[in-house]
Formats: structure tokens, sequence, C-alpha cells
């Protein structure tokens, strides 16, 4: 595993509302739903993206966006063409009257629009991003990010378009993964292009020495490291990969490990019933107050209030009535050695 296989594995299209819209101009589609991530690739024609704050994007043939922000935005040709159709749902889509339209808009499983020959064809789908860390990846993304058309891109949408009016067993399911491969590559794209500002970890990946140290930290947060342990591990001194590493990630290795531990802990405290002190040791931490130490000091808040406002519970299952602030040892993760 890598830093962004990581924090990408928790994204996943799950019987994605994935359709595709055939337009004739001028017609604007407004998405009014609370989808954390929508794609849309214009396979032919162009449009304009106008977000619900910012400027209109361009869109052009073969184009790929990624929308990361959840809220209404309008996909349009031209830019001020009146709302044609609102989608809320993947069950409701509303016309220029407030009127449900998905029977009269309907060309074919799931393909809308006005008719199959019309010149702008529009596919679109919608991820849930239930995971804290993928949350943490998409927090460094712009709001809309736009992938130029490339060779792959074609041959991607037309993988989509045909198997969306494809009736045959597993068909949801292999519109998922299309869908969960196209995230992964147009972000990866995207990453490469000329003035994209990737997350300081992910160009550092590239590098022999400190891409090296990433995945051992991810694939075993619960060892336990110090920067001697970790430079040994690369091949390199402990001066060198405490000055290479800070400088192409921002941070030092022991505060990188000590934030990977708590955002572990923290998905982990989210969806499971486990008790504090196993989290914590499943992640390294020697028992519960050494978590929340880290918990305190990184996030401002201990374990257990953490899972009670995540899920939005006033009791919690499974972690006793501890208060796991006030113990005053602390855990060396965070403190870094060098």
């Amino acid at each position: 595993m890598d830093a962004l296989a990581d924090l990408l594995q928790g994204v996943r299209a799950q019987g994605a509302l994935f359709s595709k819209s055939v337009m004739t101009p001028p017609w604007a589609l407004r998405f009014d739903h609370d989808s954390p991530l929508t794609l849309v690739t214009m396979v032919r024609g162009q449009a304009w993206i106008v977000p619900g704050a910012g400027e209109p994007l361009r869109l052009e043939a073969g184009d790929t966006a990624l929308l990361r922000a959840p809220g209404p935005h309008t996909i349009a040709d031209p830019v001020d063409a009146p709302i044609s159709c609102t989608v809320l749902s993947e069950q409701l889509c509303l016309g220029p009257d407030g009127e449900p339209l998905v029977e009269e808009a309907a060309l074919g499983l799931r393909t809308y629009g006005d008719s199959l020959d019309a010149p702008d064809l529009l596919l679109s789908g919608y991820y849930e991003v239930p995971k804290e860390l993928s949350r943490r990846l998409f927090a460094t993304l712009p709001p809309i990010l736009i992938v130029p058309a490339d060779e792959y891109q074609d041959r991607w949408g037309a993988m989509i378009e045909a198997e969306i009016s494809c009736t045959a067993p597993g068909q949801q399911l292999v519109l998922d993964r299309l869908l969960d491969l196209a995230l992964i590559t147009k972000l990866r794209d995207w990453f490469a292009l000329p003035g994209a500002k990737p997350p300081a970890w992910y160009t550092a990946m590239a590098d022999p020495v400190v891409g090296r140290a990433l995945r051992l930290l991810h694939n075993r947060p619960a060892h336990p490291w110090t920067v001697a342990t970790l430079a040994e591990n690369c091949g390199v001194s402990r001066a060198a990969l405490a000055r290479t590493f800070k400088s192409l990630v921002g941070v030092p290795p022991m505060t990188y490990l000590a934030d990977w531990r708590v955002s572990l802990a923290a998905e982990r405290l989210r969806d499971t019933d486990d008790t504090v002190d196993s989290i914590a040791r499943r992640f390294g931490y020697s028992t519960a107050f050494a978590l929340s130490a880290a918990f305190k000091r990184l996030r401002g808040t201990t374990p257990t209030e953490h899972r009670r406002r995540a899920r939005g519970e006033s009791t919690m299952k499974g972690t006793g009535p501890i208060d796991d602030s006030t113990d005053p040892r602390t855990d060396s993760v965070g403190q870094d050695p060098s």
C-alpha cells in the first residue's frame, strides 16, 4: 500500500448514481443533492460548470471534472441557459416547473435528455465518502478540478457509455468499479498537470528514500518507529532522512506518523465499538491514555468525545465512562527526535 491507496481505500461507488444525459442546446442540468464527490465527463459537445459560488469553468469534449464540494451546481450549454432539469436523487428529477420529470426525460436505462442523437453527451457519477481518511485527502483538493481529454479518457468514456445501457447481470457492480477506476486515474492525471498542487506527501512518494519511508509508515503504523529505525530501513542516515523527509513532506517523520496514527484511530472510533484501549494498541500506543494525549494534542479533543460527536450519540458502547484526557503520561510519537 501507499499513501494514496490508503486514503482512497474507503472511497467506493456503491449503487452508483451513474447516468448519461443527451441534450440539445440550450440546456442546463442542475444537480442539487448531497453527494460529497461528483465526477462528470463531457463525452461530446461542450458545456460550462456553474458552481454555487465562483466563476464558471469550461468543459470541452473529453474533459473530466471532479467536484468535491456537496451542494448545488449546474452544468449548462450555454453558460446562461435556463434550467432544463434539476436532479435531486437517483429517483427524482424535476422539470422547469418543479414537477417530477423522470419518465418524460427517460431515453433508456440511466439515460435522460432530448434524443439519443443530440449533440451534447454528458456522463455523471457520484461517490459516497464515508471514511475519515478519504475526507482527509479530498480536503486538500480544490472544489472543482478539471482533467483535460486524453486517449485513455476516450476508451473509458466508451466503456461507461456502453455499460450504462447494458442490462446484463452484474451491471451495477461493473459501473461501480469503473467509477472507482475513473476516480483514481483522474486524480493521478490531475496531480501530474502543470500548475496542479497535489498534497506534499503525494509528490514525496516519488523520492526513493522518502517514498519508502512513507510506505513503511503506512504499512506498519503500529511498529515502534523512531527516526533512527526508519532511516536504517531506508538505507540512509538518521540526519539525512529527517532533513529530506521534512523538506519534501513538510513535517518531520514522527509528526507525520502521529497524525497518521490518530487519523486511523479516529476512523476506527467512528466505525466500530472497539474500546479506546484496543484501538490505541492497534495503532501503536501503549495505553488509552497515550492515545488520548496524542488525540488531545492534534485534535483538541479526546477519543471518547470524538466518537460521541462523530456518531451523534450521547452514550457510547464499549468504551466505558473513563475520562481519558487526564492521565499525565504522553506518547513519544509526535515529538521528532531529530
